[in-house]
């Protein structure tokens, strides 16, 4: 796994997986491969995750170099976007998102995945502004908003690719709460120490129930989000 990008450090049973790759965290293949397998390494471990990004950026999404050439290595980052949400809601322990500043796109699906989300509080925008640039809402992408936003807001997020400061991200549903930006890692290893007295076996067994049609739902649009995808002219 490259330190460059995505690093992995597991302390008393708390992983962080960090994505820095010094700019904006696009979500390349390489990236999203190097996500994967920090999750399949959590979950070896038996961790509780807290999954954050680099200073000022979350993630700006996937990568759009990539996006615009087509072909199957941007079918690829796709698929390996698009079956994060749903292993991150599954994940074994819990799940804590550490949002830096700004979040878009794949980067807002990914973050919404967690059991619980903290923002950092200044000048930040959260949004999926697909309709945008020109890309019709994936089927993936709706489910993961309309999962944890309000009606309204996820009517806007969705047709109106709304950009959202981070007062009105937590009030809608986007967090659970805003930090100051230097107190955000200390904030989420005391969250992730407390989740830590939960019933390892209950809290799995809970939140794959309450998440199954969720779950299957995201599984049953991967591939219409890829025929779609394909139809739209990247291939």
């Amino acid at each position: 796994m490259s330190a460059n990008t995505v690093s992995y450090s597991l302390d008393q049973g708390i992983a962080t997986i960090r994505i820095d790759d010094g700019k904006r965290n696009a979500l390349s293949p390489a990236v999203l491969r190097e996500i994967h397998a920090a999750f399949d390494r959590a979950a070896a471990d038996h961790a509780i995750v807290i999954l954050t990004g680099r200073e000022d950026v979350f993630s700006a999404g996937f990568d759009l170099k990539v996006m615009k050439r087509g072909g199957l290595n941007a079918i690829g980052m796709l698929r390996l976007g698009y079956r994060l949400p749903p292993r991150i809601l599954a994940h074994p322990r819990p799940v804590i998102a550490a949002c830096n500043g700004h979040a878009l796109a794949m980067g807002v699906f990914m973050m919404l995945g967690a059991d619980y989300i903290i923002g950092s509080r200044g000048d930040f925008k959260i949004a999926a502004n697909e309709v945008a640039i020109g890309m019709t809402m994936p089927r993936v992408a709706a489910a993961m908003l309309q999962h944890r936003l309000t009606p309204a807001a996820y009517q806007r997020a969705v047709t109106l690719a709304e950009y959202f400061d981070v007062e009105k991200a937590r009030e809608v549903g986007f967090f659970d709460e805003l930090v100051e930006p230097a107190d955000l890692i200390s904030r989420a290893n005391a969250l992730a120490s407390t989740f830590k007295e939960l019933h390892a076996q209950a809290h799995v067994q809970s939140k794959r129930q309450v998440r199954k049609h969720l779950i299957r739902r995201l599984r049953r649009s991967l591939p219409l989000d890829l025929m779609s995808a394909i139809r739209q002219g990247m291939r």
